[in-house]
């Protein structure tokens, strides 16, 4: 029996690309229901056909509620009854949080602190919180508010008791082939023999796939104790590796990659734990958890007793981890179905 067994588990955002992975993941197992909150009906009838087509003897399982987490009314009335909650519902994209940064705050933080007031009243057992590497040194508007959410986050774990609700944060990068990911764009561009544009040669990315975000998750579900935040040890690799990557697979020219620029609120490299995260992580072998600061303000005027030792890590970012050549790129894409159904695809138009 696992620990899932015959629970209620809540996902926001639940039509998004994490939200399918984790039905693909559970549904089939002895999970008593999934509840998907989001706010727009077609794709919650789309992922409501698509279940019953492909699983459905255990489709029923899936229960949809409409609604914003900006809203708290909406999602009080999905808690009811939840034993576990994953929280996705996010803005994501930098470009646009960049010129509607305040749209980003009422869903990315205030949004956050809706969910976790309601897990709180309910007694929700467990609640993960879905973070980014952009979070880490934030130069963006989307990064700025899901560092600020991981102040929430934080924040309110300070104000339960651990044995009532245990409020954990993931963080992760690029998840391939999710909502976010460049890479679909690219195979559009292939097959409409267009050359794929990317922002810049030497810019480097986390890279994972769904499943590994899930896992993740998972990992900070068993693992993670109130206020933590968990990171995959993820390999990364250059931009144009991965372009070249996407044409060797798929047959097209890679002297034509196009580079258009950066684009707004855009880094060069993202980090996963800062240098001052690094002073006190925890190496959990593919993990790092890094604990958050119990200390209340109670604390002295000067600084008293320090802790001499700390991690020989000084951050770990997409520039100092693992960086994939373009043959390890392209293992890791054809691990994915998503990659393989499209080269199928595209073989069949032939």
């Amino acid at each position: 029996m696992s620990l899932f067994a015959n629970k209620i588990l809540l996902i926001t955002g639940g039509t998004g690309s994490f939200g399918n992975a984790v039905l693909d993941r559970f549904l089939s197992t002895d999970i008593g229901e999934i509840r998907i909150f989001s706010r727009d009906e077609k794709k919650q009838d789309d992922m409501r056909h698509e279940f019953q087509a492909k699983m459905p003897e255990v489709a029923d399982k899936i229960k949809f509620y409409i609604g914003d987490v900006r809203d708290i009314a909406s999602i009080r009335q999905a808690m009811l009854n939840v034993d576990y909650v994953f929280h996705a519902a996010a803005l994501k994209q930098v470009p646009s949080c960049e010129f509607f940064p305040i749209e980003a705050v009422k869903t990315n933080v205030l949004g956050t602190d809706n969910v976790l007031t309601a897990a709180i009243e309910e007694g929700v057992k467990t609640v993960i919180c879905l973070s980014t590497d952009k979070a880490a040194y934030p130069v963006n508007a989307m990064g700025t508010s899901k560092a600020m959410m991981e102040k929430v986050v934080i924040a309110k774990s300070r104000t339960v008791n651990p044995a009532k609700t245990k409020i954990c944060c993931t963080r992760y990068g690029n998840v391939l082939c999710s909502r976010g990911s460049v890479i679909p764009l690219w195979i559009d561009q292939i097959r409409n023999g267009s050359p794929i544009t990317l922002t810049e040669r030497n810019m480097t990315r986390f890279i994972m796939s769904l499943d590994e975000a899930v896992d993740l998750v998972l990992f900070a579900f068993e693992y993670g104790e109130n206020g933590d935040i968990l990171v995959q040890k993820a390999p990364a690799c250059t931009i144009q590796t991965q372009a070249e990557a996407v044409c060797e697979l798929f047959n097209s020219n890679k002297e034509a990659i196009k580079v258009i620029g950066i684009r707004h609120g855009e880094k060069m490299y993202e980090t996963l734990l800062t240098n001052e995260e690094c002073a006190h992580a925890v190496d959990m072998g593919y993990f790092y958890k890094v604990p958050s600061d119990k200390r209340g303000l109670n604390y002295d005027k000067y600084f008293i007793n320090g802790d001499v030792e700390r991690d020989v890590l000084s951050e770990f970012n997409s520039n100092n981890t693992l960086l994939l050549n373009v043959e390890q790129v392209k293992q890791k894409l054809l691990s994915l179905e998503y990659i393989r159904e499209e080269i199928e695809k595209m073989e069949g138009t032939k």
